[in-house]
């Protein structure tokens, strides 16, 4: 009896683990995406159209890495692929925006890869005075805390 509680413990353990650590989907992450951009570029009805379905291709070959990741069958090459996709899908989005579009785009891909949170409020700043930005090498040292 004592090893059917522990069983039926263990299982709805698990069961909660599960539901907690959900995986998004495809769907949401390229509407989470294309909800920034059309938040920060003011995109018209016919680029977010067109952006969606590069981002939902974009968030489907993530997903597909990130599930070989935890399988234990990813291999650096993966990696590489990934990233170079990536990088031809924000060249194709580049020619899809208007000139003043592109160069927000490019301040949210620093964003992104600074780690800046967009629902996050930026410290005000006296008259006069500039962001802090570090660069280079001391830039990925950083632990967040300047």
């Amino acid at each position: 009896m004592k090893k059917l509680v522990l069983m039926f413990a263990l299982l709805v353990g698990l069961a909660l683990n599960v539901n907690a650590q959900k995986i998004p989907t495809a769907q949401e992450l390229a509407k989470k995406n294309i909800d920034e951009m059309e938040t920060r570029l003011k995109l018209s009805a016919t680029q977010k159209s067109v952006l969606y379905n590069i981002a939902y291709d974009m968030a489907k070959d993530q997903l597909a890495l990130y599930k070989k990741q935890q399988a234990g069958t990813y291999v650096d090459e993966d990696g590489t692929v990934f990233f170079k996709k990536q990088n031809e899908s924000n060249n194709t989005i580049r020619r899809l925006l208007k000139p003043e579009q592109v160069e927000e785009f490019n301040k949210l891909i620093e964003d992104r890869l600074n780690g800046v949170d967009p629902k996050k409020k930026k410290k005000k700043l006296k008259k006069g005075e500039e962001e802090e930005k570090v660069v280079g090498i001391e830039g990925l040292k950083a632990t967040g805390n300047n």
